[in-house]
């Protein structure tokens, strides 16, 4: 998509930039690069890891917007991709070394329709052993280029909210998950191959969507780093509206000051009816994210510095 451009200069960027990520580089990598173009105290992070095979939607959190990340759901994620059967690999993607080779039956809509209907709804995944997921304070996939014969995580119920299967060709299916995160796509081609009788391994992905961010609202990874380049803040939105899907209470600058504070009593009556989480503005800015129990009382969660001081 087109790539929008602030008036805001690099060095006042707070909120989130949804990159479009390409394959090849890493999450880690996409973040470094990012935070090298900023000012050396600002804060960079992201929102769900992606493989570096890889594309798609990876919201890159800056400044005081990296204290969002609590407060952003991330349980409804969409992904689509391809699946090669015929073999699987140690990585479970095309990236690992096959370790093991079965027969490919035909697929056709029915079998296809009744195995997705199979993995739909809560289901038990089994991680793959490379992955992010630390033992003894050591992430998985270290271990296992030492010990190819690591014993795996341990099982874990997951989310399929929907799962569209479609025959691609004689040995591959294209597919379409909707999810909750901590779901392993790379997992879930294993487990589709074994229900299919034969082997599966993870041959192309893309996440179309985390949260509330889809691929309509990314930015091209490099157009991106070549606007920090010239010093404008491409593409940011900003934490009022990455948190759209809160309710919020408008101060004056009386309360303001208190609430910076850390005063929760500022916050009395002035919570949403049904409590919750809500946002609290001040002049058009995001000053503090606060729960409330009841109307009467809350609780402040986050203080956000205000922009001067942020800079």
């Amino acid at each position: 998509m087109a790539l929008d451009m602030l008036a805001a200069n690099v060095n006042s960027m707070n909120g989130i930039i949804v990159i479009d990520k390409p394959a090849g580089p890493t999450s880690a990598e996409i973040v470094r690069q990012i935070k090298a173009r900023l000012p050396r105290h600002r804060r960079v992070g992201h929102l769900g890891t992606l493989d570096p095979f890889a594309t798609g939607v990876l919201p890159i959190l800056i400044g005081e917007g990296t204290k969002l990340a609590a407060f952003i759901e991330e349980n409804k994620r969409e992904y689509a991709g391809l699946i090669r059967l015929g073999s699987e690999t140690d990585t479970l993607d095309y990236t690992g070394r096959i370790c093991r080779t079965a027969p490919v039956p035909s697929l056709d809509s029915l079998r296809l329709g009744q195995i997705a209907a199979r993995f739909t709804g809560m289901v038990e995944q089994t991680p793959p052993i490379f992955s992010a997921i630390k033992r003894r304070g050591v992430p998985l996939y270290k271990l296992a280029r030492r010990d190819p014969q690591i014993e795996p995580p341990m099982a874990r119920k997951v989310e399929i909210q929907r799962l569209d299967l479609q025959a691609a060709s004689s040995d591959s299916i294209r597919f379409t998950v909707f999810c909750s995160s901590g779901m392993y796509v790379r997992s879930l081609a294993r487990d589709l191959g074994i229900a299919l009788g034969t082997a599966a391994h993870l041959c192309e992905l893309r996440r179309n969507r985390t949260g509330g961010f889809s691929i309509a609202d990314a930015h091209r990874f490099y157009e991106v780093v070549g606007a920090m380049d010239r010093g404008e803040a491409p593409g940011l939105i900003d934490m009022r509206a990455a948190l759209a899907r809160l309710p919020e209470a408008v101060v004056d600058p009386v309360l303001e000051r208190r609430i910076r504070q850390g005063d929760s009593r500022a916050l009395d009556h002035i919570g949403p009816e049904g409590g919750g989480l809500f946002k609290v503005i001040s002049h058009g800015e995001l000053i503090a994210i606060a729960r409330s129990a009841l109307r009467e009382t809350a609780v402040i969660m986050r203080v956000f510095r205000a922009e001067e001081e942020s800079c």
